[in-house]
């Protein structure tokens, strides 16, 4: 299911053939503001360790929101804060050394942010999202790559959208250059490392007339 917009082709009369657009009404009813749930959303890495395998991680404590609008997709806005401090890779003195100056620096910078700035359609579910990241008091753009799971009302009662997807970086181009060199050659941590996203958002109640 298409979270946009989906074209349509009108069958063809003796003389033309017309195509118009046509929004689909359940797509468009999730238009609206939406709160992301730390809960039951993911914000991770993944980066190669000694060259020959992966090491994960999450960011526990994460707030943002989305507005999403599903007659224009370049009208959805995405908005996101982590807490670096809350890094948990499993292993407590290698989180201690990720939020050290050697790494984030998490005291003196303690949140990472991404603020949308383009949103577009790919294909059927799939969107991409662009915006600046910010690492480190470093800006830069970044390209998040996204799948739409789709919608639901939870037991609860509130109307759900899901979403993940990943991007690459460089983590070098905001300033995480901490290395060393292997015996055998390489470096111990990769400087390419992936993001990934697991989002369930909440839409806001319409206000009341």
């Amino acid at each position: 299911m298409a979270l946009f917009n989906r074209k349509t082709n009108n069958a063809p009369s003796a003389t033309t053939a017309v195509a118009t657009t046509a929004v689909d009404p359940a797509l468009a009813a999730l238009t609206g503001d939406y709160t992301i749930d730390p809960a039951h959303s993911s914000i991770g890495f993944t980066v190669r360790h000694a060259m020959v395998t992966n090491v994960r991680g999450t960011f526990g404590e994460h707030e943002g929101s989305l507005k999403l609008d599903g007659h224009n997709p370049a009208g959805s806005t995405a908005s996101i804060e982590v807490k670096i401090a809350s890094v948990d890779t499993g292993i407590a003195d290698r989180d201690g050394h990720l939020v050290s100056g050697d790494f984030f620096d998490a005291e003196k910078f303690p949140l990472m942010t991404f603020r949308s700035t383009r949103a577009e359609q790919l294909g059927g579910d799939r969107y991409r999202i662009t915006g600046d990241l910010t690492i480190k008091d470093v800006t830069r753009p970044l390209a998040i790559d996204l799948e739409f799971n789709g919608s639901a009302t939870d037991v609860y009662g509130n109307e759900r959208v899901g979403f993940e997807g990943s991007a690459d970086i460089l983590r070098s181009d905001w300033g995480l250059t901490w290395n060393a060199a292997l015996e055998t050659g390489g470096v111990m941590v990769s400087d390419k490392v992936r993001l990934t996203f697991d989002i369930s958002a909440i839409k806001a109640a319409a206000p009341q007339a």
